[in-house]
């Protein structure tokens, strides 16, 4: 899984690891007076009354999309907005493949956790993806939605396996194959078709409903996009943000592209904001000595200078729950373990393995809010030798962040490079509007501070 895959694709959508979302034009001006053209489905962010602009210029409206403060049209083709951006309604989705390498499972070790123990009880954590079948390992703690209008279940397999990642209590296993946050619940918020395939909006859609859902304390979504926009433009990392906003530690993958060396990073795992994960390559084993990052997890930097990943967390050769029958499964009868689990790699089961810890850290400290949950793991985690584009702070340790400190909620897990008298006296002189102060203190700082100052803001939530 999270490797190439043989499984039946669509002729017309390729069926790829990552969501493929559409660069965006930002557009200007007046309607177009060319010939009706073809309409197509986007996404229209921006200011003013955004649904008589798409009226105005020809267009409908299908849907509203409060969480990026936008809505989804069918314009015509090429249409002009006022002070608004178009982005086109693309194809998403997940892909798997087989895994032939042996079944045992050290992912809970690695993670400094012995056997099942009520670990995230409390906590709901929202997977939005392919959807969640009904599994041994996951009943009575399952709540269902779908918004592709297929119905409910998992008719590819991704979003079983990652759920079983993050809450499967390993019942069908003696517990051998439990998942990180065993007593969890789970929001199923299936944007997938059984093929995979999803589009931009399907997945706004599915993120609207976990801003529903108020008891979600984790989002899980293990996709990755290849879109060109800044963070702060592209619908999909505004929603995730808005999310984290309003308490919900959101956990992205990094991208399972780095064999193309640093800067591989993609959306949204490029946002500074949300928790993003590289895959470790644990080795089978619960030491700590002989872990790698493995070669096809993202590197950083990503656009914009933004440091990622975060973490790293196990996501080679993990086992976990199948969704017997789906495409998965059928197409990849190597990586079947028994008659009920499957093995996989990619950051997509990493990012999961993540969601599952920050599921067991909530529930065992209720009180942390997102920032915290972030800067808690960073800092407890521990050294793996790899630098800090592949690996970010190093390797999740749970253990450790169970008994760690609470952060302040403005401490950044990434310490400041410099003289920290000359940071206070820039902060000072910006907050006092002593411009010629602030300019002088600024002068003072090293390029290396400078750079760690920018990253400070950039990763600042627009809340």
């Amino acid at each position: 899984m999270d490797t190439p895959s043989t499984a039946a694709r669509r002729p017309s959508v390729p069926v790829l690891l990552c969501l493929a979302v559409a660069g965006a034009t930002a557009l200007t001006g007046a309607p177009a007076t060319a010939a009706p053209a073809p309409a197509e489905t986007v996404v229209v962010t921006g200011v003013g009354d955004l649904a008589a602009a798409v009226r105005a210029a020809g267009g409908q409206v299908l849907d509203r999309l409060p969480l990026v403060g936008g809505l989804v049209a069918r314009l015509p083709h090429g249409a002009v907005l006022p002070s608004a951006q178009i982005v086109p309604n693309r194809p998403m989705g997940v892909s798997g493949g087989s895994d032939a390498t042996g079944v045992a499972s050290t992912v809970r070790a690695t993670l400094g956790l012995g056997a099942p123990a009520g670990e995230g009880a409390g906590v709901t954590v929202a997977v939005v993806d392919t959807g969640v079948a009904d599994v041994a390992d996951l009943a009575g703690r399952v709540q269902h939605v779908d918004v592709t209008g297929d119905g409910t279940g998992d008719g590819y397999g991704h979003g079983t396996f990652v759920a079983g990642l993050v809450a499967g209590d390993g019942s069908s296993s003696g517990g051998a194959y439990a998942g990180i946050a065993p007593a969890a619940s789970v929001l199923d918020v299936r944007v997938a078709h059984d093929d995979g395939t999803s589009d931009l909006v399907t997945v706004l859609k599915g993120l609207q409903v976990v801003a529903q859902h108020p008891e979600v304390s984790v989002l899980n979504l293990s996709l990755s996009s290849g879109s060109p926009l800044p963070y702060q433009l592209d619908p999909l990392t505004i929603a995730l943000e808005s999310l984290w906003a309003r308490g919900t530690t959101v956990v992205v993958p990094a991208g399972n592209d780095g064999a193309e060396g640093r800067g591989s990073v993609s959306s949204p795992g490029s946002d500074p904001v949300l928790l993003t994960i590289g895959g470790l390559d644990e080795a089978g084993t619960a030491d700590h000595g002989d872990d790698v990052v493995a070669d096809w997890s993202g590197q950083g930097p990503a656009p914009q200078g933004v440091q990622k990943p975060d973490l790293a967390a196990p996501g080679a050769h993990v086992v976990s729950v199948g969704a017997v029958g789906s495409q998965v499964w059928q197409a990849n009868p190597g990586s079947h373990v028994g008659a009920a689990y499957l093995k996989g790699s990619g950051t997509s089961f990493a990012t999961a393995v993540a969601s599952g810890a920050v599921a067991a850290l909530v529930s065992a400290r209720p009180a942390l809010t997102p920032d915290q949950v972030k800067s808690l793991l960073g800092k407890t985690a521990y050294g793996i030798g790899a630098p800090q584009w592949q690996a970010g702070r190093g390797g999740l340790d749970l253990a450790a962040a169970l008994t760690g400190r609470t952060p302040h909620s403005a401490e950044n897990a990434e310490p400041f490079p410099g003289d920290p008298a000359v940071m206070q006296a820039l902060v000072a002189a910006i907050v006092s509007g002593d411009e010629d102060a602030a300019a002088a203190a600024w002068g003072q700082l090293s390029a290396a501070a400078r750079q760690w100052a920018a990253r400070q803001w950039a990763a600042s939530s627009w809340a």
